[in-house]
């Protein structure tokens, strides 16, 4: 999808906002002034003054009114550190391919993978938005953020129902390993969905010393042009935090439909509460059913088994 960004002062923004009265549309995000839609392109006014149009007629909805933001020049990258992926001073003001992961510590639900492209001069777009650190967001808000999002910026989302994680990890595979080939996976499809372009860098929360990463990919095809690893790395680039972001609200959306099909609400996680939930679900539905939406070799699994013999 097309999207335009132009910076107007708050006389401007009355004006379209009169202009645009009759397409208003009442959700609006965090940060705006209002939401409009009219012939295919969804407007967004924001406080700061910046407004985005989106769809097929973003540019020439936005050329009415002025021109598109000024993109920010592209500082020169900095030398690595020793080990080679440490990410540079600058990378916040560059345009990163980012990874995150959410649900490999939640006994029930998929594992799900984001990759995601943000280019340096839509980051102040993206602040916007309200996109940061999703540790430092509830759910709904999270929601609300990724439905902007997934219509803003390029991505990949996986999906790994835990079927197909219990198969993988009954075959001996590591939930490091698995981790590894959903990130590169996900790197790969979104590298091909953005070319020619080619991002600065690529950014990765890690999860694994990059040799071991590295290791778990071995005979696949790996993207390691300015490839950089770090742990929290939500706070150093905003790909990374808007990644998070799309893959938790999938999560999000995962444990819903997990919720409805068990008949239980489901809690996340995997403490106590979990193996109350887990037990509730074997006396209903079976220990069978109970393997098809949790990861079988967390220790919950017996647990819940004997709250249910009880």
């Amino acid at each position: 999808m097309a999207n335009s960004v132009i910076k107007v002062g708050p006389e401007q923004i009355n004006k379209m906002e009169s202009y645009y009265t009759k397409n208003k549309i009442e959700k609006t995000p965090p940060g705006a002034v209002f939401s409009a839609k009219v012939n295919g392109c969804t407007i967004t006014a924001y406080k700061s003054g910046k407004v985005l149009f989106q769809g097929n007629s973003a540019e020439s909805e936005a050329a009415q009114w002025g021109t598109a933001a000024p993109t920010i020049k592209k500082q020169p990258s900095l030398a690595k550190a020793p080990n080679g992926y440490q990410p540079p001073a600058n990378i916040s003001s560059l345009s990163i391919l980012g990874s995150d992961e959410v649900g490999t510590g939640d006994f029930f639900g998929p594992i799900t993978v984001v990759a995601a492209y943000v280019k340096s001069n839509q980051i102040d777009l993206l602040k916007e938005l309200g996109v940061k650190d999703s540790k430092n967001l509830k759910d709904p808000q999270i929601c609300e953020i990724a439905k902007d999002l997934i219509q803003t910026i390029p991505y990949s989302l996986l999906v790994l129902h835990n079927e197909k994680y219990n198969e993988l990890q009954q075959q001996g595979m590591s939930q490091g390993k698995i981790k590894a080939l959903l990130h590169n996976q996900a790197i790969n499809h979104l590298l091909k969905k953005i070319e020619p372009e080619k991002p600065d860098g690529l950014l990765i929360d890690q999860f694994a010393e990059p040799g071991v990463y590295f290791r778990h990919l071995q005979g696949k095809k790996v993207y390691k042009e300015n490839i950089y690893f770090s742990t929290k790395a939500e706070g150093i680039h905003l790909a990374v935090a808007a990644a998070s972001i799309i893959a938790r609200y999938s999560f999000i959306q995962e444990f819903d439909k997990l919720s409805q099909k068990a008949g239980v609400i489901i809690p996340k996680g995997a403490g106590a509460q979990v193996d109350i939930a887990a037990a509730k679900i074997i006396q209903k539905k079976g220990s069978e059913f109970l393997t098809s939406i949790t990861k079988k070799h967390f220790a919950n699994t017996e647990k819940a088994n004997k709250i249910a013999r009880k």
